[in-house]
């Protein structure tokens, strides 16, 4: 008679990699990398993008 074989230990995922921070040197550079507009709160907004400081960086 065979021994029991034990089943294998489940082995979680590994956790998904956070995306890397945004960052565009200018709206140029932003809309090429499809980016543009952003939004205040998302990845690779800042300020200085958003010439009229309403929220949206490289709109236009």
């Amino acid at each position: 008679v065979p021994a029991p074989v034990a089943p294998a230990p489940a082995v979680p995922a590994p956790a998904p990699a956070a995306p890397a921070p945004a960052y565009y040197a200018n709206c140029a550079a932003a809309r090429a990398a499809g980016a543009a507009p952003i939004f205040a709160g998302q990845a690779g907004y800042r300020a200085g993008l958003d010439r009229d400081s309403d929220g949206v960086a490289c709109e236009g």
